[in-house]
């Protein structure tokens, strides 16, 4: 199954759109959507405006991949259960959202290597289209690495260590 979703802070009628109609041009019956307040009206995969938190996981872990926006919460989400997930950022300036940190978040991701990123919906068909021929994501681990937990720590000991006994 594809699980694809938009999150609850609006629609996202721009990804749902162009879902649907991937969709339909190549038969697919395996995909669906959280689609939030959409006005779209999918004709070819099964959507959902909203779903419970505990139904939303079951859909990642169940997915062979998740296509979303670019809110944390879907991207940590895929990646924490090893998802290949695919990123349609939302855009300002299609009144899409307030700015562009969706763009900017998904970018960076990308840098990492952790996810694919499109940025307008003919990346989106593109990257669909290749989607059998990708890798299973590597799980994002439950803990923090260690690198991450010795910078906190070092940050937390310089930041209450008096100016004075600063080396």
């Amino acid at each position: 199954m594809i699980f694809v979703t938009v999150g609850t802070q609006g629609q996202f009628d721009r990804l749902i759109r162009t879902i649907d109609e991937w969709a339909g041009v190549r038969g697919r019956t395996d995909v669906f959507a959280q689609t939030g307040p959409a006005e779209y009206r999918a004709r070819h995969i099964r959507v959902e405006r909203f779903i419970d938190p505990s139904e939303f996981r079951r859909c990642v872990e169940s997915a062979s991949l998740v296509v979303a926006h670019a809110g944390m919460g879907s991207i940590i989400t895929a990646l924490e259960l090893g998802k290949q997930i695919i990123v349609m950022p939302r855009r300002a300036e299609l009144g899409e959202h307030r700015n562009d940190h969706q763009v900017a978040s998904a970018r960076r991701f990308a840098q990492q290597g952790r996810i694919v990123v499109a940025l307008d919906e003919k990346e989106l068909v593109e990257r669909l289209d290749r989607v059998g021929s990708a890798e299973p994501a590597e799980r994002l681990g439950g803990q923090a690495s260690s690198h991450l937990i010795d910078t906190i720590r070092t940050f937390i000991d310089v930041e209450h260590t008096p100016v004075e006994n600063r080396t």
